[in-house]
């Protein structure tokens, strides 16, 4: 009886060992397709989108508006204007931040080598 567990688990290891390496493509997928992919990609488009810079203006005007010129809120009233003062802010930080001309990442600008022939030109290269 001990024989024949020793060859059935050596036979399954084997097996397992075998058929590992084909199994390999299918667990390396990216996992894509899941269904909230395709929601939060809706949302990220939204917030990144024109009209959410719209939106983003329009409540820090509204909220620095109602901050300046609100005269006596009560607390209630000034913490939501604070609350519309940041989520404008940061709806509209894509844009805030394109103003200033940074688009993504850069590597920098890649380096000119002078050649030899440049070398010599000039102002007084002739005597």
């Amino acid at each position: 009886m001990s024989h024949d567990r020793k060859t059935i688990l050596t036979t399954g290891t084997l097996a397992a060992l075998i058929l590992l390496p084909l199994c390999a493509p299918a667990l390396a997928s990216s996992g894509g397709g899941l269904p909230w992919e395709g929601p939060l990609q809706q949302i990220q488009q939204s917030i990144t989108g024109p009209v959410a810079g719209f939106i983003a203006l329009a409540a820090v005007a509204v909220a620095g508006g109602m901050l300046i010129f609100g005269g006596e809120l009560n607390d209630f009233a000034r913490r939501l204007m604070y609350v519309v003062l940041v989520a404008g802010i940061l709806l509209g930080a894509t844009q805030i931040v394109a103003l200033f001309g940074a688009t993504g990442a850069s590597i920098g600008a890649p380096v000119m080598q002078e050649s030899s022939a440049d070398l010599g030109a000039g102002e007084g290269a002739h005597g």
